[in-house]
C-alpha cells in the first residue's frame, strides 16, 4: 500500500511523462511537488523499489506499468470526487481540487464503488477532463481552444487550460461552464478577441487569452 504522499508522486510522475511517453527530469518533479531535488530523490529511490517508476541515472525518471496503472487509479478517484462535489454539494468548480486531492487517497473500494454508481457511473469531470474507467482506459474527446476554430463553428465546451479561481470565477460570471453550447459569430482582426453566442441566448466578447484556454468539442 502506498502513503498518500507517494500517490501525490506518481500522479505527477504520470502528468508530466505524458503518461510515460518520456522521463521526467528531478528537478522538474521538484518544481511540480514544490520540494527539494533531494527529497524528490528520496522518493524515487522509494517508488524505485516498490518497481512503481523506473529510474536512469542522468536521464531521469519514467512511471512503469505498475505505476501507471496506480496512478490512474488515484486520477479516477480525484475526478469522480470532483463530481460529487458540484452535483450534490454545489461546490464552484475553481473550489474543487483542493477537496478532490484530499478524498482521492480513502481507501475504501466499497464506498468508491458506491461514489460511482451513486452518481451515475460519469465519464468527464466538471472540468472536461476524462474519467478512467476501473481498467484504466481514457475516453477522450477532440477538443480545441476557441481561438483555433473558425468563426461560424459550433460546440460544447468540454474542458478549459488552467483552473486558477479568477478564470473560474470569470467563466461562471459570465455563464459558461462544462456543458455550455457556444458558437463562435466574429473574431476581431485587430487583436483576436472573439465574439460567442452562449447557449443561443446572448452574445459576449471575450479576450484572446480567453479564447485559447476554453476548449470546444464541435457539435
Amino acid at each position: 500500500m502506498l502513503s498518500f504522499v507517494e500517490e501525490n508522486y506518481l500522479k505527477a510522475i504520470y502528468h508530466l511523462s505524458e503518461a510515460g511517453k518520456r522521463p521526467v527530469n528531478t528537478n522538474a518533479l521538484a518544481e511540480e511537488m514544490k520540494t527539494a531535488p533531494a527529497s524528490v530523490s528520496d522518493m524515487i529511490k522509494r517508488l524505485s523499489e516498490k518497481r512503481m517508476v523506473d529510474y536512469q541515472k542522468y536521464r531521469g525518471v519514467n512511471i512503469s506499468e505498475k505505476g501507471k496503472i496506480k496512478a490512474l487509479h488515484v486520477i479516477r478517484q480525484h475526478r469522480i470526487w470532483k463530481v460529487f462535489l458540484v452535483e450534490k454539494l454545489n461546490f464552484q468548480w475553481d473550489q474543487l481540487d483542493e477537496v478532490a486531492e484530499q478524498l482521492e487517497h480513502i481507501k475504501s473500494p466499497l464506498l468508491f464503488q458506491r461514489l460511482d454508481e451513486f452518481l451515475g457511473f460519469p465519464k468527464f469531470d466538471p472540468h472536461g477532463d476524462p474519467i478512467p474507467d476501473e481498467n484504466g482506459q481514457l475516453i477522450e474527446k477532440r477538443k480545441d481552444p476557441i481561438a483555433q476554430l473558425p468563426v461560424g463553428t459550433a460546440g460544447i465546451v468540454v474542458g478549459v487550460n488552467g483552473s486558477s479561481a479568477s478564470f473560474l470565477k470569470y467563466l461562471d460570471k459570465v455563464g459558461i461552464s462544462i456543458g455550455t453550447r457556444l458558437q463562435i459569430v466574429d473574431r476581431m482582426e485587430f487583436d483576436g478577441s472573439v465574439d460567442i453566442t452562449i447557449d443561443g441566448k446572448k452574445t459576449i466578447t471575450i479576450s484572446p487569452t480567453v479564447a485559447e484556454n476554453i476548449l470546444l468539442s464541435e457539435a
